[in-house]
């Protein structure tokens, strides 16, 4: 298995066959009832089945799955993921083989119901195109009744289609997703530079405050002391203040006691 395709539209609800027109159940039916392991649909070239593996006309993938899905106009589309061939994805690049048109059977095996019997992709959308197709129907000789698996089935008007890989799609979504991780890996690493800056900020601040807080706490000591040494100031005031009014209560002259003897002699004051 080369790589997974994408889905791709190949037919419309009201497309051109060879005079009919693609009903809308038919897709309904299809996108429900394709089964690769009940019946695979394989993918070829302008409808053409070789069968030697050598040949231009081998096959060049098998169709994965269908879906149905609405379009323009409210119509339903028929889409398809196939698996390609790499021959088919080298084509696709160069830009061949860009068309596609399906092989359905309306009334596929005991069903009753349609079903993709084939998948063709062309280089030429006239070869399998509108007129192409009526024509074809309208001739004596059919000359696309050899290519059909079964004659009551029927080829659609040729499309235009771009085969893309789903790993190609994969490819680019994990891409993106790793660009998204390094610029956040980015970013982290930057926040992480930052937070490291603030983280030394906050411990040159822790650092000063200790600082502050020890100087502080001088501080408070040296209130201390001086609410003490206040406190002792104002008793040893209250002590001054009641010495001296016990001063001021003695009297203020100084008398001299007499000395002993008779009371006619003089006593000498030296």
């Amino acid at each position: 298995m080369a790589s997974k395709s994408r889905k791709f539209r190949v037919a419309t609800e009201g497309a051109t066959t060879d005079g009919r027109k693609i009903e809308r159940v038919w897709i309904e039916q299809m996108a429900k009832n394709y089964n690769p392991k009940k019946y695979g649909a394989r993918v070829n070239l302008e409808h053409v089945k070789g069968i030697s593996p050598d040949s231009q006309f081998k096959r060049y993938g098998d169709v994965l799955a269908l879906s149905a899905d609405k379009v323009e106009d409210g119509k339903l589309g028929l889409f398809a993921v196939i698996d390609p061939t790499d021959e088919l994805i080298a084509l696709n690049k160069a830009r061949q083989k860009v068309y596609t048109s399906i092989e359905v059977n309306p009334e596929f095996s005991d069903t009753g119901e349609a079903y993709l019997v084939g998948l063709a992709v062309t280089d030429d959308p006239a070869s399998l195109g509108c007129e192409m197709l009526q024509f074809s129907a309208t001739t004596s000789k059919n000359p696309l009744a050899s290519r059909k698996l079964s004659p009551g089935n029927l080829f659609t008007e040729a499309i235009e289609f771009t085969l893309e890989l789903e790993d190609d799609h994969i490819g680019a979504v994990e891409g993106f997703a790793s660009k998204i991780k390094a610029m956040f890996s980015s970013n982290r690493k930057a926040v992480d530079s930052s937070f490291s800056e603030l983280q030394q900020a906050i411990e040159t601040i822790a650092d000063s405050q200790q600082q502050v807080l020890k100087q502080a706490e001088g501080f408070s000591q040296l209130e201390d002391q001086h609410k003490t040494l206040q406190t002792e100031h104002k008793t040893l005031a209250a002590d001054f203040a009641e010495l001296k009014q016990q001063l001021s209560a003695q009297p203020a002259g100084f008398v001299r006691q007499p000395t002993a003897g008779g009371k006619d002699r003089i006593a000498a004051d030296c």
